[in-house]
């Protein structure tokens, strides 16, 4: 038992610590290849305020970076990309230069577009990318990758996980690209701390039942396992539903107004916790707020720029990844929550404490997104 209750608080120590910086939007950028019949072209999206933090683009220092500050750095921006990023055609190296940069707006914020031209031996059969932009300052950054060829189009993840994958330009592997989306929906949920502190919030009190107007130890562990069974298909379901429409384009919502329900949800579901009103009924809330959830996973989607001949691949892939993000969660937590819930320690610090504190940091998450207010040093 000693051995678990280390663990269990080593875990929420350590997630108290990285959720914060981990909530919002992560680092991206955008790489498209395009393959005709005589070149290979491309173009790559950098985020500016990722490009200030590694290069240092701010020359004066007052926290705004101006076109003139960017366009002084171009030579900077290019070599420390291409620095990075290497490409071999059939085994070959190609050449990657840099054109003329611009600034394009994402939704996050202004971005340097870098047009490419890749020089490879011949025409190449199959490119072999190694991606490794700000691998040694931020573990989480992603690229989000575009490839073109043959009259088809794919989607891939550059990352830390992955930084050299191979791509066949003839024939495209479906299985492959769907292993990508699954991978890339098991890391969305791993990283998004706002989904897991809202599947948390619903999980805590599943080893514990209400009676006689408080919270006491679940009878068996049958009654929990029933419990997180119908929360976890309610939130699958539901987020199912509006990641389906929100991909294919039937509804679409701002991404200031998601990201806000998001965060005020993961707080209802945790004040639920300390002052329960559907203490019976939490697959209902798991139900109504998932359907907002599914709008967040939908806008990862988007990001990856999906071709419409792989939307569906691209769909079930990304969604199988989520849930078995969320299983390994739950497979995680349930037992050692069960074996704790008679402890005070559980009962107090991790269920009354626990619930308060993801309550206070969804708080804060939800000001900062609504209001568009920084609040918290991250």
């Amino acid at each position: 038992m000693s051995l678990a209750l280390r663990w269990l608080a080593w875990c929420a120590a350590s997630f108290w610590l990285a959720a914060p910086a981990l909530a919002h939007k992560p680092s991206d950028s955008y790489l498209s290849i395009t393959q005709t019949a005589t070149a290979l072209t491309g173009q790559w999206d950098i985020a500016l305020r990722d490009l200030d933090f590694a290069i240092g683009l701010d020359a004066d220092g007052n926290g705004e970076i101006t076109w003139g500050e960017v366009r002084s750095h171009h030579a900077d921006i290019a070599a420390y990309a291409l620095a990075r990023l290497a490409v071999e055609g059939d085994g070959q190296p190609c050449v990657v230069r840099a054109g003329e940069q611009l600034i394009d707006q994402h939704t996050d914020g202004a971005y340097s577009v870098i047009p490419l031209q890749l020089s490879c031996p011949g025409a190449p059969a199959q490119l072999r990318l190694t991606y490794r932009l700000f691998a040694d300052i931020d573990p989480q950054h992603r690229g989000l990758l575009r490839l073109e060829a043959q009259g088809q189009s794919r989607a891939a993840v550059l990352g830390p996980s992955a930084p050299t994958q191979a791509f066949d330009l003839a024939q495209p592997s479906r299985i492959g690209q769907f292993a990508d989306y699954a991978r890339e929906g098991v890391w969305h949920i791993w990283i998004g701390y706002d989904h897991i502190l809202f599947l948390l919030s619903l999980l805590l009190p599943a080893v514990l039942a209400w009676r006689a107007a408080r919270w006491q130890p679940a009878a068996n562990f049958r009654d929990a396992f029933v419990d997180v069974l119908k929360i976890v298909t309610a939130f699958t379901l539901a987020h199912s539903i509006t990641l389906s429409l929100a991909t294919l384009g039937l509804i679409s919502l701002p991404s200031r107004w998601v990201e806000s329900a998001i965060a005020a949800s993961v707080v209802l579901a945790a004040l639920n916790n300390l002052w329960p009103l559907f203490h019976g009924r939490r697959w209902a809330m798991a139900f109504a707020f998932g359907l907002i959830h599914g709008f967040g996973f939908a806008s990862v989607l988007a990001d990856l720029g999906l071709p419409q001949g792989t939307l569906a691949l691209a769909l079930v892939g990304f969604n199988v990844g989520v849930e078995l993000g969320q299983l390994a969660i739950v497979a995680a937590f349930l037992p050692l929550a069960f074996m704790l819930r008679d402890t005070r320690f559980y009962q107090r610090g991790v269920f009354v404490g626990g619930s308060s504190a993801i309550a206070v940091l969804a708080a804060l998450w939800f000001a900062e997104r609504a209001f568009e207010l920084k609040l918290l040093p991250f």
